[in-house]
């Protein structure tokens, strides 16, 4: 069972079965009656004169709106499962349709006196809306739209260039911090060393008394010549390597999510020639996992997995 696969449509199916629910126990019938032996003259639904419009009004505008939801709730499994050739949606937008007519029927004629009541009208608002939402649900846009859309977290904003902003540990010009004096320090006295490092004005060692400015290990000059060789040895390995056949590289994909600025369909992951197994509408957002030329292979929010060809305009989350 998958919530999310819900849309608002399914909502109000199940909005309009609630209410016909509640109405069956309102007053469906009054009488007009006046004096003292009168005493309560409201009949509901659930009472035996009525019992024609029990099971042909209430009772089959419920079994109408559950058949619908079951079938959601079974997603793609159930697309192609059939009942005497009709799908169980297929079956309770039939059904929601003739408890309305059962029930626009019933507030006709009736014997002098007798009105109907408040259950009676919402039973007939809430019908309306059960067969307008049941029938309309896979063509009207707004009732497709998912109840819970999978929209991913943003990103954590940082500033532009991708630094630290300023207060924030290893910002340049905090006291400290990047041959910067610290609190009390004086600062004509050179930065204490860090790393084993040795203590200089600029980040370089300085020569030793004695060596008659004679290089040290970890001077320019030595850094230079270790690059050089490195850069050397680097070059003849990447030659090295070059002479020998390499597999092609497999091109890195990280999922991403995105939305679609139109309805398109998806096609079977396995045939992509194949009937349509899903579609995405604007304003949900669907997960791709994979990347196959310039079509992606897509998931529901059911966890149905398609491949989508047409990828022109579509916004990355």
């Amino acid at each position: 069972m998958n919530l999310r696969a819900l849309t608002k449509g399914d909502a109000a199916v199940a909005g309009a079965a609630v209410l016909l629910f509640i109405a069956s126990f309102l007053p469906y019938w009054t009488v007009d009656c006046k004096g003292k032996y009168c005493g309560d003259t409201s009949t509901n639904a659930w009472d035996s004169v009525l019992f024609p419009v029990l099971p042909s009004v209430f009772l089959l505008g419920i079994l109408a709106a559950a058949l619908i939801l079951v079938q959601r709730f079974q997603g793609q499994a159930a697309a192609n499962r059939q009942i005497l050739g009709l799908r169980l949606d297929q079956w309770g937008i039939a059904f929601s349709v003739a408890a309305l007519w059962a029930a626009l029927w019933s507030l006709g004629g009736g014997l002098e006196g007798i009105g109907h009541g408040i259950g009676a009208w919402l039973a007939v608002i809430a019908l309306i809306v059960l067969a307008g939402a049941a029938a309309g649900g896979q063509l009207v846009p707004a009732l497709k739209t998912p109840l819970v859309t999978d929209r991913p977290a943003a990103p954590a904003a940082f500033p532009a260039g991708g630094y630290p902003a300023p207060g924030q540990p290893g910002q340049p010009g905090q006291p400290g911090h990047y041959g910067y004096p610290g609190p009390g320090q004086d600062p004509n006295q050179a930065p204490a060393p860090a790393f084993g490092g040795q203590p200089s004005g600029y980040g370089y060692p300085t020569p030793q008394a004695g060596q008659h400015g004679q290089p040290v290990p970890g001077q320019p000059q030595d850094v230079a010549a270790q690059q050089a060789a490195a850069a050397q040895a680097a070059e003849a390995e990447a030659a090295r390597q070059a002479a020998q056949p390499q597999p092609a590289p497999a091109a890195d994909f990280a999922p991403f999510w995105f939305a679609v600025p139109a309805p398109r369909q998806l096609a079977p992951k396995d045939n992509p020639a194949g009937a349509p197994i899903g579609e995405l509408v604007p304003g949900t957002w669907y997960l791709a996992v994979e990347q196959r030329g310039t079509a992606l292979v897509a998931q529901l929010q059911d966890g149905t997995q398609g491949v989508l060809a047409d990828t022109s305009g579509i916004q990355r989350g």
